[in-house]
């Protein structure tokens, strides 16, 4: 399959979709192609139809309204578009189901490795340099910036995510999460002795 017409239509559709965020650099579309990029690296490791993984993590995010879930209109968004391009049935139903888990990461249900490695790399891109620049940036726009404003922001963030490698459905993804861990406990130690 050919996924060049998808890329183009989550970058339309996500730019007409636009979701309240207070923070110019936060952008959806991105997060997708990061997500997109996991979600290949996972499955090159562990296996699982290329197809389904691809699909459904191209189009997670792609639906947003104002009073509803997000993976709700994802989904609905995302398998209107997939029968409209000729998309098998049995296809479109399995990526439509991956959307509608996907934010529940701390589920314990028996899931395909299709949705574990999708939400695995959703999960990974909200932890790591990413998210160590994502809140140097909000720092940088919010009044009295400052160095130590940063380290606390990255700090609290990372006491808050760090328990979420439980959530990690493939050993796979739980190894890079620890490395991520690893990575922020040392930038955070090397930030302390810089600034303090």
């Amino acid at each position: 399959m050919d996924y060049s017409e998808v890329i183009e239509f989550v970058k339309k559709t996500t730019s007409e979709n636009i979701r309240p965020n207070q923070y110019p650099f936060r952008n959806c579309y991105e997060h997708t192609m990061r997500v997109y990029r996991w979600a290949i690296r996972l499955q090159a490791k562990l296996g699982g139809d290329l197809d389904v993984i691809v699909l459904a993590a191209l189009l997670h995010d792609i639906g947003w309204e104002q009073d509803r879930p997000d993976n709700e209109v994802s989904a609905e968004v995302a398998v209107e578009y997939l029968d409209s391009i000729g998309v098998s049935p049995e296809l479109i139903v399995k990526v439509g189901e991956i959307i509608m888990m996907c934010p529940d990461k701390d589920t314990d249900k028996d899931i395909s490795l299709e949705c574990r490695i999708v939400m695995d790399a959703d999960l990974l891109d909200e932890f790591g340099a990413v998210s160590i620049m994502r809140d140097c940036m909000t720092t940088a726009v919010e009044d009295e910036a400052s160095y130590k404003r940063a380290y606390y922001k990255i700090k609290d963030f990372y006491r808050q995510n760090k328990p979420l490698i439980r959530c990690c459905k493939t050993e796979t993804a739980r190894a890079e999460y620890n490395r991520r861990i690893q990575m922020i406990e040392s930038y955070i130690y090397q930030l302390e002795k810089e600034i303090f």
